[in-house]
C-alpha cells in the first residue's frame, strides 16, 4: 500500500516494526511490512526512526510540492543493479538503440491518446465527435511521421524533428480534450506551475507522482533517472525520467477526465494562489484515491495480467535488459 501523509503538522514516527501516525489528536500503527511507499503532501514532522525502518524496508519516502512534483525522496544508498546498465546507459546518445527506445515510446504514448479519444468520441452524438476523430487522423499522421525516423541514427541527429511532432500532437491531444470535456472544465489548453484551471491542476498533480513512480521503478531496475536520451541532461534534471513518462501519462488523463465527466471536481478542491489554482487537501485525497483505486486494476499487457502499478517497473526491468544485451 502508499501511505499518504496530507495533513499539515502531522507526526511520523517509528512503533516496533509500524509506522506510527499522530493527527488532529488521532493515532494509529501501520505495519511496515503493509507499505511500499510514503508520499508526503504538506508540512509534516517525522522521526529519524521512521525513516530508517523506511530505509531498512526498502520504502520509498517521497515529498511532494504543492504542484504535485517531487522535491525530494529518501532512498537507501544502494543502486538497484549493477554499474553496468548506467555506463552502458551513458551510450544511447550515439547508439541506435537510443532512438529505437525514444520512438517506441513516442509512439506509444500517441497510441494511448488515439484510443482515448477514439473511445471518448464514441460516446458523443454531436459534432464534438467528428471533431475528435479529425483529432485521431491527424495524431495517426504524426505518428507515421515518427515511424518513418530511421532507427540506425542517433538521437542528436533528429532530437529538434522528433520534439516538433510531438509537440504538434500535444495541441491536437489537448485541444480534442477541451472540446470533449464538460462545459464546467473546459481549459484553454495545457498550463503548469501553477494551473490556470481545475482540470490542469488535477493534470498537474498527477503527473507529479507519476513522475515520482517512474524514478522509482528506474532505480529499482538500476536505470539511472537523470541519463536521458531525448531530454536532454541538466544540473539537477530527471532527464530519464523525463522520457519514460510519456507512455504513462495517458492514465493520469483517462482518471482526471473521468473525475470531471463524474461531477466529482468541485470547486472546494482547490486553493486560488496568485496566476491559478493548486489543489488543496479534499482535491488531493480526491486524486490519490482516484489514482490508487486505478493502479491496482489488472490488465492484460505484454502477453501476462498485471497491475497497473506493477507495469512501470515491468518495463523498466525490460528496457535495462535490453541496454545490457544491445549496447557494445
Amino acid at each position: 500500500m502508499k501511505l499518504v501523509i496530507n495533513t499539515r503538522g502531522t507526526y511520523l514516527s517509528k512503533f516496533g516494526e509500524c509506522f506510527r501516525i499522530k493527527a488532529d489528536d488521532k493515532t494509529s500503527d501501520i505495519s511496515a511490512s503493509k507499505v511500499e511507499q510514503i508520499i508526503i503532501t504538506t508540512s509534516v514532522a517525522l522521526s529519524t526512526d521512521a525513516l530508517e525502518l523506511a530505509v531498512e524496508n526498502n520504502i520509498d519516502v517521497v515529498f511532494l510540492k504543492a504542484n504535485g512534483s517531487p522535491f525530494g525522496r529518501v532512498w537507501h544508498s544502494k543502486m538497484g543493479s549493477i554499474s553496468t546498465i548506467r555506463r552502458k546507459q551513458l551510450k544511447l546518445q550515439e547508439h541506435p538503440l537510443g532512438v529505437k527506445l525514444v520512438i517506441e515510446w513516442l509512439t506509444q504514448k500517441m497510441e494511448n491518446q488515439i484510443k482515448f479519444i477514439s473511445k471518448l468520441a464514441s460516446n458523443r452524438r454531436d459534432e464534438r465527435r467528428d471533431s475528435a476523430k479529425d483529432a485521431v487522423n491527424r495524431i495517426a499522421t504524426e505518428k507515421i511521421k515518427i515511424l518513418t525516423f530511421s532507427k540506425n541514427r542517433f538521437i542528436n541527429e533528429i532530437r529538434g524533428s522528433i520534439q516538433g511532432h510531438e509537440g504538434i500532437v500535444g495541441r491536437v491531444y489537448f485541444g480534442a480534450l477541451k472540446e470533449l470535456i464538460p462545459k464546467q472544465y473546459e481549459f484553454s489548453g495545457r498550463s503548469k506551475n501553477p494551473a490556470k484551471d481545475y482540470f490542469n491542476c488535477m493534470l498537474n498533480y498527477g503527473y507529479g507522482i507519476m513522475y515520482s513512480n517512474v524514478e522509482r521503478a528506474c532505480i529499482l531496475a538500476g536505470l539511472d533517472p537523470y541519463i536521458g536520451i531525448l531530454h536532454v541532461d541538466n544540473y539537477n534534471r530527471t532527464a530519464f525520467t523525463f522520457d519514460l513518462v510519456e507512455m504513462y501519462r495517458i492514465y493520469i488523463d483517462q482518471i482526471v477526465f473521468k473525475l470531471c465527466s463524474q461531477k466529482k471536481v468541485k470547486e472546494t478542491h482547490f486553493d486560488d494562489v496568485e496566476g491559478g489554482y493548486y489543489l488543496n487537501k479534499e482535491g488531493k485525497q480526491l486524486l490519490l484515491g482516484a489514482y490508487n483505486e486505478e493502479m491496482e486494476k489488472k490488465i492484460k499487457y505484454k502477453g501476462r495480467k498485471i497491475e497497473l502499478q506493477n507495469i512501470i517497473q515491468f518495463d523498466c526491468h525490460n528496457i535495462a535488459n535490453r541496454i545490457l544485451k544491445e549496447v557494445d
